[in-house]
């Protein structure tokens, strides 16, 4: 049973989260007019991030349950932006931009498959430490 107290936690993380995601996704944006380069790299650290945490919970043990929802349901649900890769993967595709749709749509995909490996690889390599 949900209780109340995990509402309020996992929206004091999506508030932080979505905080988050625009002064990243802002920062980064700066640096390229054309592509969206803040989305892919707030997409990136947000599953680098889901991915650290939650091999580090299966693994480990290292979190609670409240503190990993605060974490992953709340703060990197609101921080990742898979509706906004997809509305502007698709204004690219109508804006006849083919090799940028192309970059973001794989970029994206690659880049986050890459960042849930390295997420385990670092949670995983930390008992070597």
């Amino acid at each position: 049973m949900i209780q109340i107290h995990s509402f309020v936690v996992i929206g004091i993380g999506g508030f932080i989260g979505a905080v988050l995601r625009y002064y990243i996704s802002t920062a980064l944006q700066g640096y390229i007019e054309k592509f969206p380069l803040g989305t892919l790299g707030v997409n990136f650290l947000g599953c680098l991030l889901l991915s650290f945490i939650m091999y580090l919970t299966e693994f480990r043990g290292l979190l609670g349950d409240q503190f990993r929802i605060f974490l992953t349901i709340g703060l990197l649900g609101a921080f990742t932006t898979m509706s906004t890769f997809s509305y502007e993967s698709f204004k690219l595709f109508e804006q006849n931009e083919m090799t940028m749709f192309s970059v973001n749509i794989i970029g994206t995909i690659v880049l986050a498959f890459f960042a849930i490996y390295l997420g385990k690889a670092l949670a995983l390599g930390l008992e070597r430490i």
